[in-house]
């Protein structure tokens, strides 16, 4: 199962109402105009994207959601957009690019060597801008081969359906999706896929995702440095220290789970 018919697997998890559905082709022009700010990215996108569509739109009218607006975020609608991306391509830079260029929230679906990567980006009015947007943070899903899922991929697109989201509003919809993609993010360190809406629960297992990831890159950089160190003593502390993380991470671990370290 390849490109688009690896998405069509992804779409049906979603499982949205045939009125939401648009199916129409998103010319890489429109991306270059709006969301290349450099050569580099327009080169980019020309280079890596082999196909983008249009999958579905979610509005008031077309799931029975209500909007939600303020003065610094507009979820007056949700776009789903898939994108086929080609061997050679920068699928992270691309994965941002696709959502600056859109000005409203996108749940993006997309195809390539690392399998599907499914993606959010939650964004608020930049200051003192006129009507321009700014990308929060990128939260994305990656690596999942929809014929070959693990238990927690499988628990991840159970759990994906719209009608499973919270669904006060539009806002709370695209949180409940950006949770389910951190749960599942937590699922690979853990082994265990939990969902949960509670703010407090989210909070917590985002902050040990973050400390996950400062944690890794920390021993990363030491074990890089125990490799080069040529004293016996030099290593054994670096050898140490990578020990302390490595604990450390375990116990950070109980926190995605709604634990106490």
């Amino acid at each position: 199962m390849t490109g688009m018919a690896t998405v069509a697997a992804i779409v049906s998890a979603l499982d949205l109402p045939s009125r939401a559905r648009v199916d129409a082709r998103v010319p890489k022009k429109m991306l270059v105009e709006q969301g290349a700010p450099t050569t580099a990215d327009k080169r980019a996108i020309q280079d890596g994207i082999d196909e983008m569509q249009w999958l579905a739109v979610l509005k008031p009218n077309t799931i029975a959601i209500p909007a939600f607006t303020d003065q610094t975020r507009d979820y007056s609608e949700i776009a789903v957009i898939a994108a086929a991306f080609r061997p050679e391509a920068r699928a992270a830079r691309l994965t941002e690019l696709i959502h600056r260029a859109i000005p409203y929230p996108v749940l993006l679906i997309t195809t390539g060597t690392g399998g599907v990567a499914i993606s959010v980006a939650p964004k608020r009015a930049a200051q003192n801008e006129g009507e321009k947007v700014v990308v929060e943070r990128v939260v994305v899903a990656g690596g999942i081969d929809p014929d070959a899922l693990h238990a927690a991929e499988r628990a991840f697109l159970d759990s994906f359906a719209l009608e499973r989201q919270p669904a006060r509003d539009l806002s709370t919809v695209y949180d409940g999706w950006l949770a389910r993609i951190e749960a599942l993010a937590a699922a690979r360190l853990s082994g265990i896929f939990e969902v949960k809406d509670e703010t407090g629960v989210i909070d917590r297992r985002r902050r040990a995702l973050e400390e996950h990831a400062r944690l890794a890159r920390e021993a990363t950089q030491l074990r890089a440095q125990a490799a080069r160190a040529k004293q016996i003593g030099q290593r054994v502390d670096l050898n140490q220290k990578i020990k302390a993380i490595e604990i450390a991470i375990d116990r950070n671990k109980k926190l995605m789970l709604g634990g106490s370290a």
